[in-house]
């Protein structure tokens, strides 16, 4: 798979120079389980990185609960932790690929190529039998980045509001399919979901802890290969991006609503839909 390596594949080049790991394990309903794994222990030189602070910026009235932060902070970040245009990325998170695939899309949306995430994350690490370290990641030398964003990646709410009615172009829901129907909203203050968009749980990418082979996923975005824009969402932006994740294997581009459901709902004028489509 082209943007996924194994944990057999990062042991052997833990060590390399141009080899840079990043730490992105977070629970949306705990703050600090992040920093907690880290220091309970973690992949021998890899950094970590805080969803909330590092991947998100300063949550308003709209923009959803993880709206991207100003990209120069987030490059300065990169830069701090020795990343340059030609190295070589590896993220990992506990395996569900959520955090890890944030800061894959990120990456890519300001021009960085070489980015990758650990199939089966710390988690299959470890029943693999490799060591993980509490020592704190030391970075040799600061990182240049030439930022290249790349905006085609994204869509505002204003152009999903504007195409409900595109037939070329389908929303896709990545959230649980109860919080689709509206049957339940653990975290925004609405439920339901944007008319028109379909059903595609992030979570059914995977089978037995690990995401499914490029021939099923070929079968389980068959039907929608055929649409010249699909625009990806989830609650804030999070989770859709291992739908986006799974789309790049399979060669079907998509483009990240990054405010989601919490900034559409932010509107009260924004009409939603409680019913399968």
């Amino acid at each position: 798979m082209k943007n996924l390596v194994s944990t057999e594949w990062l042991h052997n080049n833990i060590g390399k120079d141009n080899t840079i790991i990043f730490d992105c394990r977070f629970d949306l309903m705990d703050a600090g389980y992040g920093l907690k794994s880290y220091k309970d222990g973690h992949i021998k030189n890899a950094i970590l990185i805080n969803l909330d602070y590092d991947l998100a910026g300063e949550k308003q009235q709209h923009g959803g609960r993880h709206p991207l932060p100003e990209m120069e902070k987030f490059r300065d970040l990169l830069e701090n932790s020795g990343v340059n245009n030609k190295s070589n990325i590896v993220i990992y998170d506990d395996g569900d690929l959520a955090g890890a695939s944030r800061l894959w899309w990120m990456m890519k949306y300001i021009g960085i190529d070489k980015v990758y995430i650990l199939s089966g994350g710390i988690k299959l690490w470890k029943n693999r039998g490799y060591d993980v370290t509490t020592e704190e990641t030391c970075v040799k030398s600061k990182g240049k980045i030439n930022l290249n964003i790349q905006k085609y990646m994204e869509v505002s709410m204003e152009h999903v509001r504007n195409n409900l009615k595109n037939s070329e172009s389908l929303i896709i829901d990545s959230r649980s399919k109860e919080r689709y129907l509206g049957l339940i909203e653990p975290v925004d203050s609405k439920s339901g979901h944007i008319p028109g968009a379909k059903s595609f749980d992030w979570q059914e990418n995977f089978k037995d802890g690990l995401i499914l082979d490029v021939k099923e996923l070929k079968k389980r975005f068959n039907d929608i290969k055929e649409y010249k824009e699909i625009i990806v969402h989830c609650g804030s932006g999070i989770t859709g991006c291992v739908n986006i994740l799974a789309l790049d294997e399979v060669g079907i581009d998509s483009k990240l609503y990054v405010g989601s459901w919490s900034d559409w709902s932010s509107y009260e004028e924004n009409p939603m839909n409680t019913t399968e489509e």
